[in-house]
């Protein structure tokens, strides 16, 4: 498996567990500020090496009046800010083609969001500005799918990539983690990535309303996943998740993510011992 190089951090096999988080989208300045502190204090307690992720720009809200962050232009300002006040790389999701190259001037990681993976003009702009990609992979693919996506990265020499896993549509409203597609995707040779906040939203439900989703199941996922064997974690949190302009019901709390990534830490070291002594 390839080592994914994201400034001075590495992702890969071997490797320590890495985090990328951030609220869902850009709120304030303040927020972005207060929250990346608060992680990097958290990561670096732990050893984890950390990737700062908020979007500059919602583009699927479920209505045309929802909060959908400040704008390209804004947004990479505020990141900047991050990157230069916190000291971490940042990620936000581009949107189209165009953004791409702007974008990057920035993001130290271009995310191809969910619903636009299989949108080749998009996924190859990102490649060819040289960054790293997290592509997130579709509720509507099979993760062998996966495969054709990094096949139009790789045709562009860039070979600095991971896929993340956010569930499968089961039903029209819920997404359900097959355990078996991050076997599937690992077997690819590129990091794999867990999302369990975005698995637990439930769609067709506000996000602002508490029906919205299951974070209860977040601790439970991530632990399943990581002992599957994922490179990093991504974990989208807020200081004040009910106030949250975005995703407030799958969130998950900023006064909980350490104890959460203690847990899934201890389950990433008895994996790596496990699968030394027991190989298969």
């Amino acid at each position: 498996m390839r080592i994914v190089e994201v400034g001075n951090l590495r992702i890969g096999p071997n490797e320590p567990l890495a985090l990328i988080a951030g609220p869902c989208v850009i709120e304030s300045e303040k927020v972005v500020l207060q929250t990346a502190a608060a992680v990097k204090k958290i990561a670096d307690k732990l050893r984890m090496p950390y990737i700062f992720k908020s979007s500059y720009l919602k583009d699927n809200r479920s209505t045309s009046t929802s909060f959908q962050g400040p704008g390209l232009e804004e947004g990479l300002r505020i990141l900047q800010k991050v990157k230069d006040e916190i000291g971490v790389p940042v990620l936000s999701d581009i949107h189209s083609a165009a953004e791409a190259q702007t974008a990057a001037e920035v993001l130290d990681v271009l995310q191809i969001p969910a619903y636009l993976s299989m949108q080749t003009s998009i996924v190859v702009a990102a490649a060819r500005t040289g960054k790293a990609i997290n592509v997130k992979k579709g509720q509507f693919l099979d993760p062998s799918d996966m495969k054709n996506v990094i096949a139009k990265i790789e045709h562009e020499n860039n070979f600095n990539l991971f896929l993340t896993e956010r569930g499968t549509f089961f039903g029209y409203h819920n997404l359900v983690i097959d355990m078996r597609g991050l076997v599937v995707m690992r077997s690819f040779g590129y990091p794999v990535v867990i999302d369990p906040t975005h698995a637990i939203r439930v769609y067709g439900i506000s996000s602002s309303d508490p029906r919205g989703g299951n974070p209860q199941y977040v601790p439970a996922l991530s632990r399943a996943a990581i002992a599957s064997g994922c490179e990093a974690i991504f974990i989208e949190t807020h200081p004040n998740c009910s106030e949250a302009l975005c995703d407030a019901a799958s969130m998950w709390p900023l006064q909980q993510l350490e104890n959460l990534l203690n847990q899934i830490k201890q389950v990433d070291q008895v994996r790596r011992e496990v699968e030394k002594k027991f190989p298969v």
